[in-house]
């Protein structure tokens, strides 16, 4: 795998826009992901710069997202990490009940796909969740969409276990998000 991991940069909100547009025009958007294509582009750039600054590696630690950056400089994926507690407000989910992390924007393109990019992403977030130290994180989860068995079967292969809870999927309340998790070694 040819492709370094590492986190955004805050003046990388141009390229994290074009990542998230990409991601959002997949087949497999509709269950990946709760926003559309249509409700993403309409953002300002000034959205996508402070996204961007708050989940870069100068940010202010509750928010990480990591890439995949390609010897020519593009950008093969991505996966972003929020970190949650008992006293912060849920973005999406039941409330936390320890400190965790949650993985959150899970993207790979097509072309990327089977060459190790998710794992080695996977990798780096869960690895950056376990180095913090305040909070300290007990756990990293992430929810995947009861209709999407290709990520539950990634989630599965890399350690995550379906905890057995579920939440409404947004939009559509006869629809599941399935939680999974894997917990501090």
């Amino acid at each position: 795998m040819d492709y370094v991991i590492r986190p955004v940069r805050a003046d990388e909100w141009r390229s994290v826009k074009e990542l998230r547009l990409a991601a959002l025009q997949d087949p497999a958007a509709p269950v990946a992901f709760l926003e559309t294509y249509e409700e993403s582009v309409k953002r300002a750039d000034e959205a996508w710069r402070e996204r961007t600054v708050n989940a870069s590696e100068d940010g202010a630690g509750e928010v990480r997202q990591f890439v995949a950056e390609a010897p020519d400089g593009s950008w093969a994926g991505s996966v972003t990490v929020l970190v949650e507690g008992p006293d912060v407000e849920m973005r999406f989910g039941e409330p936390a009940s320890v400190n965790q992390g949650h993985l959150v924007a899970v993207f790979v393109r097509p072309e990327a796909r089977g060459a190790g990019v998710a794992d080695a992403l996977f990798r780096a977030a869960v690895e950056w969740a376990w180095s913090l130290e305040k909070p300290r994180l007990e756990r990293v989860r992430l929810y995947v969409h009861e209709n999407n068995p290709r990520a539950a079967a990634f989630y599965r292969r890399f350690g995550f276990v379906p905890t057995g809870e579920s939440v409404a999927m947004p939009g559509d309340p006869s629809a599941r998000e399935l939680e999974y998790e894997v917990e501090r070694p």
